[in-house]
């Protein structure tokens, strides 16, 4: 009996690869995150990112290191407020923009550019007794850009009558780090007026309704 036989050559090296079935492709991950490693040395801030499943309609949430430059905006303001705490003057600066404007409404006009931001704290650190603290009770931390704080003063731990007030800031980044860019401090008031406040409010109004050129001198 003859036997045929059929012999087939090895494929070379340089043959295109044979097209093979894709067993693991990007829409059946269920997700990906990623870690950057922190430098030595340098804090490690957290933050949380979320990130959906294609194959699962759910989110996971991964705690990751952020990156130390990219400081949240609530934590330069908790930074910015512990300067001024530790009458700390060289760690405030650079917490403030060079042409930031600063709003204390008990004063005529704000303050514009960072020395004269600068100077008003240090005059302020220069009359206030180190054992005077702001302490922050209530700060907003969603916005990268903007950050609500309610706070009081405390003397050695306790609270300092007529001393609540609220600030907000708005902030943006300047080369590389998140800066201060506007700010506005509105403090509780030692004289409560209470209603005679709104009769006030309600003369004036009356007083435009009938002669309405004087809204041109406001």
């Amino acid at each position: 009996m003859l036997l045929s036989s059929k012999i087939s050559a090895l494929p070379s090296l340089h043959s295109p690869a044979p097209n093979l079935p894709r067993v693991c492709t990007k829409s059946l991950l269920p997700y990906s995150r990623t870690i950057t490693a922190p430098r030595k040395g340098s804090p490690t801030p957290r933050t949380l990112v979320k990130v959906s499943s294609s194959s699962e309609n759910q989110a996971a949430v991964f705690d990751v290191a952020s990156k130390p430059h990219d400081q949240d905006a609530a934590e330069v303001v908790r930074r910015f407020y512990a300067g001024i705490n530790g009458r700390d003057l060289a760690s405030v600066e650079p917490l403030i923009a060079e042409n930031c404007v600063y709003e204390d409404l008990i004063f005529p006009r704000p303050f514009v550019g960072r020395k004269e931001i600068v100077e008003f704290f240090k005059s302020f650190m220069d009359s206030i007794s180190k054992d005077l603290q702001f302490a922050i009770d209530d700060i907003s931390a969603e916005d990268s850009s903007a950050v609500g704080v309610t706070w009081h003063l405390e003397w050695k731990g306790k609270a300092f009558p007529f001393s609540k007030g609220c600030s907000f800031y708005r902030l943006q980044m300047v080369d590389g780090k998140r800066q201060i860019v506007y700010g506005r401090d509105v403090v509780e008031p030692a004289i409560k007026p209470g209603k005679t406040a709104l009769g006030a409010i309600r003369a004036v109004t009356w007083l435009l309704q009938q002669f309405p050129h004087l809204a041109d001198r406001l």
